[in-house]
């Protein structure tokens, strides 16, 4: 067992550290030692933010984002489009499609996807309040923006089955080749879903 170099107080500091995502424990001690001769700039600050996280930021009751007002921000905004839900698996999700600007609409987060093998079944995501938001009349389409794995394709077919009572339309998001892809680069997967979706030029 290596021996420690500093007090317990930084030791636990590198030891948080290293359970954020990417960080392990040599970028931990990194992160510390950066965090420790930037105190006052940078350190201080940053345990501002976070006791203030801590007690404001709460997740929507709405649509399972995470915000510091309760509903969020894109819940609040009267400019958004009430008859658009766009489905994501995580507030991770909501937060790419939102910085990419494509789509103007309301949000709800699952919270995962369907996993038999890792235990998540219905019970543990968002799915029951998605059926009833989709069951309002001012709500007539319903974006199922999940991620092109086996989870992810077997909680839309759950979720579309589930909506076929509901008077709405149920799409998914295009499946193929990316912007400023080219197609010698490109998995065998790919190429038949870009081929599958054609649309006329």
């Amino acid at each position: 067992m290596p021996k420690a170099v500093a007090g317990p107080e930084i030791e636990r500091l590198i030891q948080l550290l290293a359970r954020l995502p990417g960080l392990g424990p040599r970028s931990a001690r990194r992160a510390a030692l950066f965090l420790i001769k930037k105190r006052e700039q940078v350190m201080a600050p940053l345990a501002a933010a976070l006791e203030v996280a801590l007690e404001k930021i709460s997740v929507c009751r709405i649509c399972g984002n995470i915000d510091s007002q309760n509903p969020c921000t894109v819940c609040a905004d009267p400019r958004r489009d009430g008859s658009v839900i766009v489905v994501v698996a995580d507030v991770a999700d909501l937060w790419a499609l939102e910085r990419a600007g494509a789509v103007d609409a309301k949000y709800h987060v699952l919270g995962g996807t369907l996993s038999p093998l890792d235990g998540v079944g219905p019970q543990d995501l968002t799915i029951d309040a998605l059926v009833t938001r989709a069951h309002a009349p001012e709500v007539k389409e319903v974006i199922l923006a999940l991620n092109a794995t086996v989870d992810g394709q077997t909680t839309a077919h759950y979720i579309t089955d589930l909506l076929q009572d509901a008077n709405v339309t149920v799409t998914r998001l295009a499946h193929g080749v990316p912007v400023g892809g080219e197609l010698e680069y490109l998995d065998e997967g790919t190429l038949a879903a870009a081929i599958r979706q054609r649309t006329p030029f």
